[in-house]
Formats: C-alpha cells, sequence, structure tokens
C-alpha cells in the first residue's frame, strides 16, 4: 500500500517548485526539464491543480502556472483528496468486499482509530511545511 501516489507526489513537487519561484511563471516544459517529470502528465496535473482553484495560469508565449494562493494554505490533504480521493485504510484486508462482520471487527476498529490519527496529521501538513530552506 501506497500513502502517495504518483499522482499527488507529483502535484507536490510541481508546487513546491512553484512556490520556491514566487511571482515567476512556470510551465509544464520547466517542470519536465528541472524536475525530470513526464511532461503530458504534469500537463494534465497541472490543470485539475488549475480547476481545483491552487493554481492561476497565464496563456501564450510567457504564460504559464502560478501559486493562487499563499503555500501556507496548500494542504497535503486537500492534495490528497484531489488526487487520491478520502484516506481510507480500513477496508477489509482479508476480501475484495467488506464482509457481514465489518460492524464489529476489532481489526477493523483499530485500523479507523489510526486513520483518523494519520487524516488528522495530514490536514496539518502544508506546502509551505514542506519548502527546503
Amino acid at each position: 500500500m501506497n500513502l502517495l501516489s504518483r499522482h499527488t507526489d507529483y502535484a507536490v513537487r510541481a508546487l513546491l517548485y512553484m512556490a520556491n519561484r514566487v511571482g515567476e511563471r512556470v510551465s509544464s516544459m520547466d517542470i519536465h526539464r528541472d524536475l525530470k517529470l513526464p511532461r503530458p502528465f504534469m500537463r494534465k496535473t497541472l490543470q485539475v491543480l488549475q480547476k481545483e482553484g491552487y493554481l492561476v495560469s497565464v496563456k501564450g508565449h510567457k504564460g504559464g502556472f502560478m501559486l493562487a494562493m499563499p503555500p501556507q494554505k496548500i494542504r497535503l490533504i486537500g492534495l490528497m483528496r484531489i488526487f487520491q480521493g478520502d484516506i481510507s485504510l480500513s477496508d477489509c484486508l482479508f476480501r475484495k468486499k467488506l464482509c457481514r462482520c465489518v460492524a464489529v471487527c476489532p481489526l477493523r476498529r483499530e485500523i479507523k482509530s489510526m486513520e483518523a490519527v494519520l487524516v488528522d496529521r495530514l490536514s496539518g501538513v502544508s506546502l509551505a511545511d514542506l519548502m527546503v530552506r
């Protein structure tokens, strides 16, 4: 099980790249060149981030993307939810579908508790916290 999908990982890396270039427009080509991330994948990721309000885009020759909000307001949990959906560790580990014992399963209760702690911790992590200074 991976906690972060490749999509979320690339989104975080692209946002960190932009956060370290305040006032500059960044293109998918810049990210591809400097971070060695696949350009078609990055273009789609940047479009999603723009649609969700994390980025502003400028079209044209000197166009590109910029953060639409300060790094302190961009939360890791929000990015994870955009690209991965809600965090869920409590799907049954033993079967493809939830069994009829789900309401009383002691393992599921424990995992739900861990999930709540994880979501709480992820909610406290901002892009600014991840920036290398």
